[in-house]
């Protein structure tokens, strides 16, 4: 089986159907291979929140982007700079972040949203994320990150996919690329296999990589993250294998990116279908830390809580977890600060949790040490500078002044019931990928681009290193999609 199409795109999530929406728009053909079924697709854009990371300066200035809510009235969403957003991408990476990638998202992201924004999809202030309610009752946004998709990366996808069959978009599905066809050194099109076994070739004066990158494979993950992660659980699709990657660099493309590591979360460690679920998504994430503590096996806490906000923090404390006895830990909460926390993720179907009314029994009930959970929460209780008034909408610098420290939110663990969230390593995309100019071009071992190859979303390599502001990976995806298609 054979056929032919101007641009041909490999992967559907986020990145790939914008890379798809702005070659149609120049008048392309376009074809559109995705590896799962219909009713399975979405990349791993489909198991996001939506959210989407841009500057603004304001609330005034996303009124026209965003769905109409009577909350409007009472909410203060703080102007987020171009230099903030910058500043974030280099704080979390530890300036390992590539400068010229990161200028691009930052100046071009609002623009790649509002330009999807008229092509149909729908976007929100994401209230129950990123604001809690004030005494008064009104709204303080919080993070720089403000704007999701309505109905969450569910949403996302269904509002691409329709753009795409408005634009003339072709999409095929069951059709798995298997590698890159190659002219001399001029890319010429993909190899494919279909779900009910034929193979074929789709020739093309370009292809777009938009596979992501290669966290579904455990072997490459032992291979480039180290002994342990092929271990972790998997977020999102399990499509994401590396394969194009992979052939990429066999075709003289060059590695983009750290590749030692990955996007990864605290996840329920003890949902029984805690790997790619489709219905559930990210409801699996635990993302209330910043109002608890994370406890080992052994008592122990690890990590600053309180470090920041949960947007700059989330994506690094996977790791961490993973690094415990047993790759398990446990988030504590008390009876004061269990119903703070997100009803999405905390209240959702199957959720493990334990609860108790002393913190021995709560020890006793999850197997952590009792004596040694007692010993940390008194020490905790202890150390909490009182003087400082607790504002989640803040860092209030309510600290815990303990080793390691809780920097921020720092509430006393003292009225029972007492909860305990079992979570362990979730790995979202890993942040190596393909090297590739600010356009998408992928470059091979000269610094020149690979003729006809681009890649955006996950597969490109370079944005992040080690950790990642919230929000920025489909926003990444919408503008390096948006300028891959935009020359292909």
């Amino acid at each position: 089986m054979q056929d032919v199409a101007q641009v041909v795109v490999v992967g559907g999530g986020n990145a790939g159907f914008a890379a798809a929406l702005a070659a149609a728009e120049r008048g392309r053909s376009v074809v559109l291979l995705e590896k799962a079924e219909e009713d399975l697709s979405g990349g791993n854009s489909y198991y996001t929140a939506g959210a989407t990371r841009i500057p603004h300066d304001g609330l005034d200035d996303l009124l026209d982007v965003i769905e109409p809510d009577e909350r409007h009235a009472v909410t203060v969403v703080p102007p987020y700079a171009p230099g903030d957003y910058l500043s974030d991408l280099e704080k979390v990476s530890e300036g390992r972040n590539d400068a010229e990638l990161s200028q691009v998202l930052v100046e071009e992201s609002q623009a790649a949203l509002r330009w999807l924004h008229g092509h149909g999809l729908k976007y929100r202030l994401m209230y129950e994320r990123q604001a809690y309610t004030q005494p008064d009752g009104s709204y303080l946004f919080w993070g720089g990150l403000h704007v999701g998709n309505v109905g969450g990366g569910k949403g996302l996808m269904a509002d691409h996919r329709a753009a795409a069959e408005r634009a003339g978009v072709t999409v095929l599905y069951g059709h798995a690329v298997t590698g890159l066809v190659t002219n001399d050194d001029r890319i010429e099109g993909v190899s494919f296999e279909t779900a009910d076994g034929q193979s074929g070739t789709m020739r093309a004066e370009s292809v777009i990589i938009a596979s992501g990158g290669f966290e579904a494979n455990a072997e490459m993950r032992r291979r480039h993250l180290g002994e342990g992660w092929q271990n972790a659980k998997v977020r999102g699709t399990q499509g994401n294998t590396g394969e194009m990657i992979v052939s990429a660099l066999e075709a003289g493309a060059t590695k983009g990116g750290d590749w030692a590591t990955c996007h990864s979360v605290a996840w329920d460690a003890g949902h029984p279908e805690n790997e790619s679920n489709f219905e559930l998504t990210n409801q699996l994430t635990r993302g209330g830390y910043p109002l608890g503590i994370v406890v080992n096996r052994l008592g122990e806490r690890f990590v600053d809580e309180g470090a920041d906000f949960r947007n700059y923090t989330y994506a690094r404390y996977g790791r961490d977890i993973l690094q415990q006895p047993g790759s398990v830990a446990f988030q504590i909460f008390d009876s004061s600060t269990r119903p703070m926390l997100r009803s999405e993720e905390y209240d959702m179907p199957g959720v493990s949790v334990v609860s108790a009314d002393t913190i021995s029994e709560l020890a006793i009930q999850t197997g952590i040490e009792p004596e040694a959970l007692e010993k940390t929460v008194k020490e905790f209780n202890a150390a909490i500078d009182e003087s400082k008034v607790f504002d989640p909408n803040i860092k209030d610098q309510r600290l815990s002044d303990v080793t390691p420290p809780k920097s921020n939110w720092a509430l006393a663990i003292e009225s029972g019931p007492y909860y305990a969230f079992p979570v362990t390593c979730g790995v979202t995309f890993t942040f190596g990928g393909l090297k590739t100019d600010t356009h998408g071009r992928v470059l091979g071992e000269d610094g020149a681009p690979l003729p006809g190859l681009f890649a955006c979303g996950e597969a490109l390599g370079g944005l992040f290193s080690g950790n990642y502001p919230g929000g920025s990976g489909l926003a990444a995806g919408a503008v390096f999609g948006r300028r891959a298609g935009a020359i292909a």
